[in-house]
């Protein structure tokens, strides 16, 4: 299993072409946020502003629509009830990124069945958060596993796995992940990455960044990584490391670092590593 490094920092993230435009950096589609949990897909969103991505297109309940138009008016909003308009907004996307604050209700379960049928040749498919639970309690099957980044902690991942906790070994995971053909984050103390060639360890975290929304705003870096970045894999890899390297620096000054304030220093940190 191979260690993460500040190499994937610098490897990845690029000087921008001088003759380039929002299209150039990717377009990015992110569904979720329930009347409840509106602030997941809102801490995504800035996540994968915020790394990047050209344009960013937020599909989620109408209620979260003034908060998010208030706190990013970068991002693009439409009402996760319509269902043509949603169609058409999935037909453009790069990156598409489903599960942060997505809930469990019918409603949420009929857009993950969209999504997973819609999800064409071209397209990444990031599923996190309720996404990976509605996944495994209804046995989805994937048109492009290759394709596919699932982002559990370990409760997610034995939910999607059936490995118990305490049988989240190497091993384990990566037999598990041959099934599902995609690829696994699974975040904890210390995350893994398990990719249909590869396996990888973070190296970093601090206890600082154990706070509700630190993997919505991840699972958002992860979409913005993969929209503008061409070595899938290695843009993934950076995100993952760029995430917690930032977390550390924060927490070294900081008893708590909030999501947001790693989304707020990301700008700063790619350009510190760019090549």
């Amino acid at each position: 299993m191979k260690e993460l490094s500040q190499e994937e920092l610098t490897a990845v993230i690029k000087t921008r072409p001088q003759n380039s435009h929002k299209g150039t950096f990717g377009r990015s589609v992110l569904i979720g946020g329930n009347n409840l949990y509106g602030g997941a897909i809102i801490m995504s969103a800035e996540a994968c502003v915020k790394a990047g991505s050209g344009l960013v297109s937020v599909v989620t309940a109408e209620k979260n629509h003034t908060a998010l138009h208030a706190r990013l008016p970068e991002a693009m909003v439409l009402d996760w009830t319509l269902t043509k308009e949603c169609n058409d907004l999935l037909d453009t996307a790069d990156v598409i990124l489903i599960g942060p604050g997505l809930g469990l209700a019918t409603h949420s379960q009929q857009i993950l069945d969209n999504v997973l049928q819609k999800q064409k040749s071209s397209q990444w498919l990031v599923i996190d958060g309720s996404a990976i639970t509605l996944f495994a309690q209804n046995h989805y099957s994937l048109k492009y596993p290759q394709q596919v980044v699932f982002t559990p902690h370990q409760m997610e991942w034995e939910r999607l796995s059936g490995l118990k906790i305490t049988a989240q070994t190497v091993v384990n995971n990566q037999n598990a992940q041959k099934l599902l053909g995609a690829t696994i984050v699974l975040k904890s103390h210390r995350t893994e990455i398990y990719t249909p060639s590869f396996q990888y360890r973070n190296p970093l975290g601090t206890p600082a960044m154990a706070t509700g929304g630190m993997g919505d705003t991840l699972a958002g870096m992860i979409t913005g990584f993969l929209a503008q970045f061409q070595d899938k894999e290695a843009a993934l890899c950076t995100a993952v490391y760029l995430h917690s390297l930032i977390g550390e620096e924060l927490g070294k000054e900081q008893y708590v670092v909030l999501p947001t304030e790693i989304s707020k220093n990301l700008p700063y940190y790619m350009k510190k590593f760019e090549q």
